[in-house]
């Protein structure tokens, strides 16, 4: 036979204990009016401790729970960059003739602004860079995703993420470029059509990545400025990007 659970328990013992306490208030004042105007009294402020409790308290706790959530997000988000997306940028920016354009939007520095943060990520999103799977070597990138899928994997497989739909879209993005060239024996001599729709699945990865950068610094300057400090100067589309810091 199953047992009951503690909260049947609990709640059991709560209601016996109360009725305790009146039955004991009853026989030692005998004012049977009184006990059940203060009953009815408390009865009628339940809905309003529902309120408070449900409506206030529950939602600051949850924009505690959330503050936490979003600040766990963030660190893998940092990791991902860490071991793959800014090497990426750096791979897939040698597809393209000329981003000197958009780069020149995308040199961040100690003074930007949420604004300017934001304005660099809607260029980036609606951007049509023009990368060319068939202008540079498909050789050196196949094998760096490949050895990044396990990483990938154990991304894609973290709970915290599903709250995040943006950087979800962006790693299975990544994930899908990395399986078109795996699943090729040889990345030279391809058909124009496959060149292109390599060039399709290349420039998706390539505009997330750049937009969930920007979001990632974003939250960098405010939180941690010493990590700020270090993304900002190992700009991963920025050709003089060295971690010393000159006079």
């Amino acid at each position: 036979m199953k047992r009951p659970g503690w909260y049947i328990i609990m709640t059991i013992s709560l209601l016996l204990l109360s009725s305790f306490f009146y039955a004991l208030q009853l026989f030692l004042f005998r004012k049977t009016g009184d006990t059940f105007f203060y009953l009815l009294q408390d009865v009628a402020f339940v809905p309003i401790q529902v309120l408070i409790v449900s409506l206030i308290i529950e939602r600051l706790l949850n924009e505690r729970e959330k503050a936490a959530l979003l600040k766990k997000m963030n660190m893998l988000i940092g990791a991902f960059y860490s071991e793959v997306g800014s090497d990426l940028i750096r791979h897939c920016s040698r597809f393209s003739a000329d981003l000197t354009e958009l780069k020149q939007h995308l040199i961040v520095t100690p003074n930007w602004k949420d604004q300017d943060f934001e304005k660099a990520r809607f260029l980036v999103t609606h951007a049509n860079p023009n990368l060319d799977a068939a202008r540079a070597d498909l050789g050196d990138l196949k094998p760096f995703l490949e050895a990044k899928r396990g990483f990938l994997l154990s991304l894609l497989a973290n709970p915290n993420l599903l709250e995040h739909d943006a950087f979800t879209d962006l790693l299975w993005a990544v994930f899908h470029l990395q399986e078109e060239l795996s699943a090729r024996p040889q990345l030279t001599g391809l058909p124009r059509h496959d060149y292109d729709h390599l060039s399709g699945d290349m420039k998706r990865a390539f505009t997330q990545l750049l937009a969930e950068w920007l979001s990632y610094l974003m939250h960098l300057k405010h939180d941690y400025p010493y990590l700020f400090s270090l993304a900002v100067r190992m700009n991963p589309l920025d050709m003089k990007a060295s971690a010393v810091i000159m006079d």
